[in-house]
């Protein structure tokens, strides 16, 4: 973190520099033309038969060229008044342009920096406690400054420059600067009374984020992104409590998305003690059954929550019919889910290969985790060289459609497309949901405007790194446990409130007011209670809701904010 803090100093002092020189060269300028144009003045006037000294000749030309002209020294000549015209042109260029540059340069911009400079906070407010400190500002911590929002946590972007500061601050987010390196800010963000601190820069930086931190206070969370497995251990000899490997938590994701084909139910979190886990019903008994008779034909304790498809919720009534494209949200014990599989898994065999586009480090972490579950899969890369030999690798441009086949499409149960290019991911996922219509196609998303696109091209999954990265941080915050359906719906807790006491699962004017599901609630042991006659339940304190973040923002507006 030191060579940022000196890094910001030295582009300080190049950039005072720089100004000192081009001041010094345009009065270099000026004296130059000055004393040109002054000895022109003479020599002209001397041809005339006129004789003016070099104080009459300074005179001339600077009353002139600021387009005075008092007339008491005039030319006669033709010459003589051509030159006089030239002057004042030039004049004017240097009022107009020259002068107007050196203001702004010299004046105004140093004097919006300085306010600039002073209306961006040094420190946070001695009110603030329980809050979040941000090192650092992309599409992870936009997305976690989001869910801190909706759930009242404060947060706060901490960042070296007044400038991005200015900028952070005109956007509503609560901002703080100062040098990143330095414990001096860490003790003005107040860190004794935080909730967390989380750094999401390179990892040199988050290490010196980390290893300063923890000087300052020896008990606050401390969360950092990892982009090299390597520098884990590092982050966390440093004081990181929580080392997130995006590209590795990403894969995963990505991984467990496009299992399932053969209806086995692969676990994608935790509400509590109970195990969330989705399973599509492609090639199960399942298929072409009413949810309610699924649920009296599935033996055990397994609970279906939701049905999703291509990332929608669809209706969880009795009478919804199930199809081959329905994937199934289940909750339950290891046991419960270990005895969904013996019931339904296919007993063709393992699972077809997976293929995986793009070899880069989400498309590697993907293939490891495929590899961990004794699911073959192959990875289509154009670079030659950049994916590691122990993984099975195509070469090529994977909108070939000669690549692809020679990778295995035809026989592939599912493609996962990990790109960081989402124009690319929607050509791929349009391409081969064309070329293999029962396709099971997982798309990795970069910007939250595109997932939308992404499904209608024909993703079933769609992931990305903000909704991954978000969750996992604040699910170490320890507040409000969520977990990550499909990009754009997720589980989450909220505290019950008093007008709810008596509440039933998919209650329907709760939907209708907020468009958030009531899966169910937590009992103080932290067990997913979704039976409606347990629901009403006192000692259930706190509500599990399924929907997006505008219908999680209803739901606590109307709810949640008077309790």
């Amino acid at each position: 973190m030191g060579h940022v803090s000196e890094e910001s100093g030295t582009t300080n002092v190049r950039k005072i520099r720089r100004r000192v020189q081009l001041a010094l060269w345009m009065l270099l300028g000026a004296a130059v033309l000055l004393t040109a144009y002054s000895a022109i003045f003479r020599a002209l006037m001397a041809r005339e038969g006129q004789t003016h000294g070099w104080v009459d000749a300074l005179y001339w030309t600077l009353t002139t060229m600021s387009t005075l002209g008092y007339g008491d020294v005039t030319f006669t000549s033709d010459l003589g008044r051509l030159f006089s015209m030239f002057v004042t042109a030039s004049g004017i260029v240097f009022i107009l342009i020259l002068l107007p540059f050196l203001s702004v340069r010299f004046v105004v911009s140093p004097w919006m920096e300085r306010r600039e400079k002073a209306r961006t906070p040094r420190r946070v407010p001695d009110s603030m406690r329980g809050h979040v400190i941000l090192v650092g500002f992309g599409t992870v911590t936009q997305t976690l400054i989001a869910r801190a929002k909706r759930a009242r946590t404060p947060a706060v972007v901490l960042v070296e420059d007044a400038a991005e500061a200015s900028r952070l601050l005109d956007e509503g987010y609560h901002v703080m600067v100062g040098p990143l390196d330095s414990p001096v800010t860490y003790r003005k963000a107040a860190v004794e009374r935080a909730a967390m601190v989380v750094s999401t820069h390179a990892d040199t930086t988050n290490t010196n984020v980390a290893f300063t931190v923890r000087q300052v206070n020896k008990s606050v969370k401390i969360a950092a992104t990892a982009a090299k497995e390597a520098s884990v251990d590092v982050l966390e000899l440093a004081g990181a409590d929580y080392v997130l490997e995006l590209s590795s938590t990403l894969g995963r994701e990505l991984a467990n998305r496009a299992l399932g084909t053969r209806g086995r139910a692969h676990v994608v979190g935790s509400i509590g003690r109970t195990l969330i886990a989705e399973a599509a019903v492609r090639t199960t008994s399942l298929v072409g059954m009413t949810l309610g008779q699924a649920k009296d034909h599935i033996e055990g304790d397994v609970r279906i929550i939701a049905v999703m498809q291509r990332g929608r919720l669809r209706a969880t009534k009795s009478e919804t019919r199930i199809d081959e494209r329905a994937v199934l949200i289940l909750a339950g014990t290891q046991e419960d889910l270990s005895s969904f599989d013996h019931q339904f898994q296919s007993l063709l065999g393992s699972e077809d290969q997976v293929l995986i586009l793009g070899g880069g480090r989400v498309g590697r972490a993907v293939a490891e985790a495929l590899d961990e579950s004794g699911v073959r899969s192959t990875i289509v890369e154009k670079v030659a060289g950049r994916t590691p030999s122990h993984l099975t690798v195509v070469e090529g441009d994977a909108g070939d459609i000669d690549v692809l086949q020679t990778a295995g499409l035809g026989s592939a149960s599912a493609v996962v497309v990990t790109s960081r290019d989402d124009d690319f991911n929607v050509y791929l996922t349009l391409y081969c949901r064309r070329l293999k219509p029962d396709l099971q196609i997982v798309s990795r998303a970069t910007s939250e405007r595109n997932v939308a696109t992404l499904y209608r091209a024909g993703a079933d999954s769609v992931l990305s790194y903000a909704t991954i990265g978000a969750t996992a941080l604040w699910n170490k915050l320890g507040r409000a446990h969520r977990v990550v359906i499909a990009e754009g719906n997720e589980l989450f807790c909220v505290p019950r409130p008093r007008s709810l006491d008596r509440v039933v699962v998919r209650d329907e004017k709760v939907h209708d007011a907020t468009g958030c599901h009531i899966i169910g609630g937590l009992d103080p042991e932290g067990g997913l209670v979704v039976e409606p006659e347990q629901l009403e339940s006192q000692e259930l304190c706190s509500l599990v809701l399924l929907g997006d973040r505008h219908a999680e923002r209803a739901f606590r507006d109307k709810y949640v904010k008077g309790s």
